[in-house]
């Protein structure tokens, strides 16, 4: 109970922040299509990941029963995801440098964000280059959060799973151990019925001998 209860809510909380994720890189990759440009891969790679990750913790949240009795594998699968999570992440880190707030022409960050920042003779428009910036910062925070959702998720699938697995042994075992006592029981009033008829069969034989040996005397 206790796992179906911590475990919705980190399922929960990875899908309200990866759709986040993957709307706001949407919006990345339809101004570079619109532009005819290449979408550079710390998009790509981080909207990729982020719907893969949607797919998967929703479809393993609704089948709570499949993914209970699967632990392990849902908890190797969530540290796939919290790898590329890293990897995407990692691609996106020259966003830690940016501020937002105060742009400058020579600004590192600027070379990644392509023609989604306005140009002007007087220099950058603020206003066009603060939104790209905050929306990859935003994705970069959330895919950081991500990152630590799915190895609590990981772990605790791993964990239930082996509660699982050893509470199978031990009904493998009062299993084997009540037939065990069940075959030397019935094999036990067997031995004894055998055991007892011989001994009546010799007495009585003993008796007619006896008997026997009188009626000649």
């Amino acid at each position: 109970m206790l796992f179906a209860i911590f475990f919705a809510f980190w399922r929960f909380l990875e899908i309200v922040t990866l759709i986040p994720i993957m709307g706001m890189l949407s919006w990345f990759i339809h101004a570079y299509i619109n532009e005819n440009e290449l979408t550079p891969n710390y998009i790509l790679v981080l909207f990729i990941v982020s719907v893969l990750a949607v797919a998967w913790t929703i479809f393993t949240l609704f089948s709570y029963h499949r993914s209970s009795s699967n632990s392990h594998f849902v908890g190797l699968v969530d540290l796939a995801f919290m790898g590329a999570l890293i990897g995407a992440v990692y691609q996106l880190r020259f966003i830690t440098e940016a501020n937002c707030y105060h742009v400058e022409s020579t600004d590192h960050w600027l070379t990644h964000a392509g023609s989604l920042i306005t140009l002007q003779s007087q220099g950058i428009d603020v206003l066009a280059s603060s939104k790209p910036c905050a929306v990859l910062k935003t994705c970069f925070a959330l895919g950081i959060m991500n990152i630590i959702f799915f190895f609590f998720t990981a772990v605790l699938a791993w964990m239930h799973g082996g509660h699982l697995g050893k509470n199978e042994r031990d009904r493998r075992y009062v299993t084997e151990t009540t037939t065990v006592h069940r075959r030397h029981r019935s094999r036990g009033a067997d031995g004894s019925r055998g055991t007892s008829r011989p001994r009546s069969g010799s007495h009585h034989s003993r008796r007619s001998s006896h008997s026997h040996q009188r009626t000649y005397v």
